[in-house]
């Protein structure tokens, strides 16, 4: 029995080995990580920028004076949305290098209309 010893105390041993390794590389999984949900926020106005601007889901950010009578470059947003007599289709504000750019999409049937702004100013139109 004293051959047997050393060999059982061999075997136990890495039997135990094993068990801790197998405790290593279980199929369990580790939780889930939590991720944040994105959420659209919309830049504060550049100091460039004076008078009502839209915010990202296409609503002014306060009253507007209502000064402009036609759709022109140099309108400001929210002059664009009362003029138009509709909510837009599509509204993304954003920053840029010459300050804060919205672009403003209204589809109509069989055409889309783009109207860029830079710092609350109507830049461009783009009809297609």
């Amino acid at each position: 029995m004293t051959n047997a010893s050393p060999r059982w105390g061999t075997a136990a041993a890495y039997l135990a080995s094993l068990v801790l390794l197998g405790a290593c590389t279980t199929g369990e999984r580790e939780a889930p990580v939590s991720r944040p949900v994105p959420v659209a926020v919309t830049p504060a106005p550049s100091p460039g920028v004076t008078g009502p601007v839209l915010n990202a889901d296409g609503t002014c950010s306060q009253a507007a004076p209502g000064t402009a009578t036609v759709i022109e470059p140099g309108i400001g947003e929210c002059d664009l949305v009362r003029l138009k007599a509709k909510p837009a289709t599509d509204v993304l504000v954003g920053e840029g290098r010459s300050g804060r750019e919205v672009q403003v999409l209204y589809s109509e049937p069989g055409a889309k209309e783009l109207y860029f702004f830079v710092n609350g100013r109507l830049d461009r139109i783009v009809k297609s």
